[in-house]
């Protein structure tokens, strides 16, 4: 759909009745938009090239409703220039072509360039990606893209490099609180006919995670179902906003970044021995939704991985767990995972026999294979002497002093930490025998 069906002479409207408060308020000029001074204030590359008509095709990328589609609208507002918009969800090749075609054709007819908007353009495969290149190329579009995942992983690169990209940060509570003070009062808003206490705002602020989007419907809901005073106004208290919003939205996107950055957060709060860090995103992982199964599986080899010989009831604790989420199931689970979340996280850590495996790994991949010792096979070779195995239980200390690899090199080397410094002393007594002898 275009945002101006020919040539526009004005700002285009932006909506009454009964559209949405969200849509109501969409931003109209660059100063009426929230929280991106980082990229949008005075002096900035972006407002530059906007307020100088110089304007690229550029990649928005940034969480939910921090104002990506309500930035590409004010651009072609500012700049005078036609806007269409499709979705990487809805459009295929055939559709996109017919765009592309479309603002080409435009261009040629009426000398006007085209605002081609495409939120949510990761989800656009590569070949999709690669129709624009040619259009892009030739300035018949200025291709604005929307993303809520990072551009270098999830856009190919020829699109990345013929595009500025801009990331968008999560609306602060102070602008989420300027956006509702401004829907209440402006016209196209609520018009005055609503007020807020301070705390029911700051509830809404905190609540919607930087998503404005969000933080709108919400007062718009807790306006329209909170009956007028005797003078007509309707007052929100905190009591009503939190009736508005029952469940918080995480940002917490499955199998995707969001997905990806909190786990990985989880598992070096472990490692990093912080319990009460480790405790908050194994919260927000539940909270989210997030696969208990999952986050056991990580605990597992997190205990391998990272707490390993120093404290071998890491182990233990892990595979239990385990056993225990699929047993037990949820919300009782989550007692379990921060059971074992807290465990390991004050276990003592060591990687030795990570780095150990890796290490043995390589040089098997990278080097000669080595033979298996005459003494170790597993049975007696014709015309090998009088190599015989010594049996290790029939010397002192249950050791006995042979070659057991033909090579010097060290792969397990314990630390000073926990159970590990212990198999550090007996490895060191046992090298010691060997020396002598």
């Amino acid at each position: 759909m275009e945002l101006f069906e020919e040539k526009p002479s004005g700002r285009p409207n932006p909506g009454a009745g009964t559209a949405p408060l969200a849509a109501r308020m969409r931003p109209r000029t660059l100063d009426e938009i929230a929280g991106q001074d980082h990229i949008l204030g005075a002096g900035k590359l972006l407002r530059r090239a906007i307020e100088a008509d110089r304007i690229s095709s550029v990649i928005l990328y940034g969480p939910p409703g921090c104002g990506k589609t309500s930035l590409a609208e004010v651009i072609a507002l500012v700049t005078d220039r036609r806007f269409e918009r499709t979705s990487g969800v809805l459009a295929n090749v055939a559709i996109l072509r017919k765009l592309l075609e479309q603002a080409a054709g435009w261009k040629k007819i009426h000398k006007q360039d085209t605002i081609l908007f495409i939120d949510e353009i990761h989800r656009f495969n590569k070949s999709q990606q690669d129709v624009l290149l040619p259009y892009v190329e030739s300035g018949d579009i200025i291709l604005i893209g929307a993303t809520t995942h990072n551009p270098f992983f999830f856009i190919n690169t020829p699109l990345n490099s013929r595009s500025q990209i801009f990331q968008l940060n999560p609306l602060s509570e102070e602008a989420i609180k300027s956006v509702l003070k401004r829907a209440m009062e402006h016209p196209a808003g609520l018009n005055g006919l609503v007020t807020a206490d301070a705390d029911a705002l700051a509830h809404l602020a905190t609540v919607c995670e930087g998503d404005a989007r969000r933080a709108l419907n919400a007062l718009e809901i807790a306006a329209l179902t909170t009956p007028p005073g005797e003078n007509g106004i309707v007052h929100l208290t905190r009591h009503e906003t939190e009736e508005s919003v029952q469940k918080k939205a995480v940002s917490y996107d499955h199998d995707e970044d969001e997905h990806y950055d909190t786990i990985s957060a989880f598992i070096k709060s472990v490692r990093g021995s912080d319990p009460n860090a480790a405790i908050y995103w194994l919260a927000k992982m539940i909270y989210a939704g997030e696969d208990p199964r999952f986050i056991a599986r990580r605990l597992v080899i997190l205990a391998s991985e990272d707490i390993g010989n120093a404290d071998p009831r890491g182990l233990s604790v892990a595979t239990a767990a385990i056993q225990a989420v699929d047993f037990v199931g949820m919300p009782e689970a989550r007692i379990i995972l921060a059971q074992a979340t807290t465990y390991l996280a004050c276990a003592p850590k060591s990687n030795a026999s990570y780095l150990a495996i890796d290490a043995a790994l390589a040089d098997v991949e990278n080097g000669r294979t080595l033979p298996v010792p005459d003494h170790l096979k597993n049975a007696p070779h014709p015309g090998k002497g009088d190599v015989k195995y010594k049996y290790a239980h029939n010397g002192k200390d249950h050791f006995v002093d042979q070659e057991y690899v033909p090579t010097d090199r060290i792969y397990y080397a314990p630390t000073d930490q926990g159970y590990e410094e212990t198999l550090k002393k007996r490895l060191e007594y046992w090298a010691s025998i060997r020396k002598k002898k």
